[in-house]
């Protein structure tokens, strides 16, 4: 036992742990480096980028690390490129970590929920805002397990460089034991100084992991996530917030009071000023395919400033698509679509934008979005989904974000819930806040598609009820994608019934709901009405 811990402490063998961790450290580094050019180059939309990346993947995937070390320091100076045994040894394990980098950074944001994109898209966020701000935070907190398990990894290859004379712990161990014929005691010592190594970064592992994890319950925990650099928080900032804002009592859960219905002579007089107002939505002709199946055909629909427009129609009738074509998340074949008069997504010379200056059109032509499935930012709380965009889209500083964002939060009774996840929200919360978001920047048009068809029954009256004062209160300019027949009726001046890709009828809501004239918009409303969800029950 005293021999072991003679060699235990021997200089000899701790001063090969220095040139082991510099080969590691070499090895890591540069592999993130390259790591990160080979992740963006194979995410690239220019596929020879793609396919380069992907040559150096098999390459340097498919050839032992022993091998490209020799290369490194024995073949590169007979192109001139002589390098001393240490930093032979960490560029070639720097290049071969590489690709398992790569794959990992590529793994994390691909595995980012597309609905939260489509959500920083259509509010206007660049796609630079988007990496910084939703992609890379959720992506760098699903790599840290896998890029501690690398460290351990390079760590223990770096033994290899032994053979291109870098006198690492291997090495020295082997030297000393060959002089010694103590195999075991010298290789022992050296296994558990390898074992203090990589037990330290697991730790070190942890401890990040602990450092991000979203899911500690109070705030005083998760402050040390102010300073990440996806967060900027202005604590003086923050401080000031939170003195104006600690007298504010927490309102209750929104009370389900709705509104009377209007009257024949409300809606006409409503229709009347409508009428009188100007054209917010303009679409002509619009044709949209996915390969040979039509999903737009020629669609024409104009939308008045004040109007609230509800879509009918079944499954895989356009509605969803329509929408998404108004905000140009998606490109279609034919046709225009205006808002506000501007052609969203084209220069004036009808030339596409790039996705960044259609980001910075969206923002300025205000054009807000709600989603079935919510689309929250899972790792920013209530709160934060809505001040966020402010701030990173629209300039907007931090308190007067911040005020936004806790003023919308309470008008949709989730002043309590500003500091949860959403993950941590029911269903219908989640969907009061992803419409919160939405109204944040004060949008001229609100698409709803499908609001409540994600939502239990019984979560489907509190969105709903969100949604009915936005119209009648605010006389905000909506086209809403829906099957609450009840509730359109009640909601919106105008019904258009779409039906491959069509508007086959369209007119007043009240008189198309109670008298329509399409057979099939007849049997579809026929259906919906055998059908009832509980909104419809009062």
């Amino acid at each position: 036992m005293s021999l072991f811990l003679h060699y235990l402490s021997m200089p000899y063998l701790l001063a090969g742990i220095e040139l082991t961790l510099e080969v590691t450290a070499l090895g890591l580094g540069g592999g993130l480096i390259l790591g990160l050019i080979l992740a963006g180059m194979q995410l690239s939309r220019f596929w020879p980028l793609a396919a380069i990346a992907r040559a150096y993947t098999v390459i340097f995937r498919g050839t032992p690390l022993i091998l490209q070390m020799v290369f490194a320091y024995d073949a590169l100076p007979h192109i001139g490129i002589k390098l001393p045994a240490v930093l032979a040894a960490g560029l070639a394990l720097a290049c071969n970590e590489a690709p398992f980098i790569a794959e990992m950074l590529r793994a994390g944001v691909l595995g980012v929920d597309r609905g939260q994109l489509t959500a920083g898209q259509a509010l206007g966020m660049t796609p630079s805002v988007l990496m910084r701000r939703i992609i890379a935070p959720q992506a760098i907190r699903t790599m840290i397990p896998a890029f501690g398990n690398e460290a351990v990894s390079a760590l223990k290859n770096s033994s290899l460089a032994s053979v291109v004379a870098v006198q690492e712990l291997t090495l020295r161990s082997t030297q000393l034991a060959s002089s010694t014929f103590d195999f075991f005691s010298i290789f022992f010592a050296s296994g558990l100084l390898y074992l203090v190594l990589t037990a330290t970064i697991s730790a070190i592992q942890l401890f990040v992991e602990w450092l991000l994890d979203l899911d500690r319950t109070t705030r005083r925990e998760r402050r040390l996530a102010d300073y990440l650099p996806w967060r900027r928080v202005d604590l003086a900032a923050k401080l000031e917030l939170a003195d104006a804002t600690a007298t504010d009592p927490e309102p209750a859960e929104l009370a389900v009071t709705p509104p009377l219905a209007l009257t024949r002579e409300e809606r006409a007089r409503r229709a009347a000023t409508i009428a009188r107002n100007n054209i917010a939505v303009e679409v002509k002709d619009l044709t949209k395919s996915y390969g040979p199946q039509t999903v737009l055909g020629g669609l024409d629909l104009t939308v008045r400033i004040g109007e609230v427009v509800a879509l009918l129609g079944p499954s895989g009738s356009g509605k969803s698509t329509l929408l998404r074509c108004i905000n140009h998340l998606e490109n279609w074949d034919g046709g225009t679509v205006r808002v506000g008069g501007r052609r969203l997504g084209f220069s004036e010379n009808g030339k596409p934008l790039s996705p960044r200056a259609i980001a910075n059109e969206r923002a300025s032509v205000g054009v807000g979005m709600v989603f079935q499935q919510f689309n929250l930012f899972a790792h920013l709380s209530a709160k934060e989904n809505i001040a966020g965009p402010l701030r990173w889209v629209h300039g907007m500083t931090r308190i007067d974000a911040d005020r936004r964002a806790a003023e919308l939060l309470d008008r949709v009774g989730l002043s309590h819930r500003a500091h949860a996840l959403p993950r941590h929200l029911s269903g219908g919360q989640q969907q009061r806040v992803a419409i919160a978001r939405a109204l944040a920047p004060n949008p001229s048009v609100l698409l709803l598609d499908e609001p409540t068809s994600a939502l239990d029954p019984e979560l489907v009256n509190e969105v709903l009820e969100v949604i009915r004062r936005l119209a009648i209160d605010d006389g905000l300019t909506m086209i809403i994608s829906t099957h609450q027949i009840r509730f359109a009726d009640e909601v919106a001046d105008r019904v258009a019934f779409l039906s491959g890709g069509a508007i086959i009828e369209e007119g007043p809501a009240h008189e198309v709901l109670s008298n329509p004239r399409n057979p099939l918009t007849a049997r579809f409303l026929s259906v919906m009405e055998a059908d009832k969800t509980p909104e419809t029950v009062r």
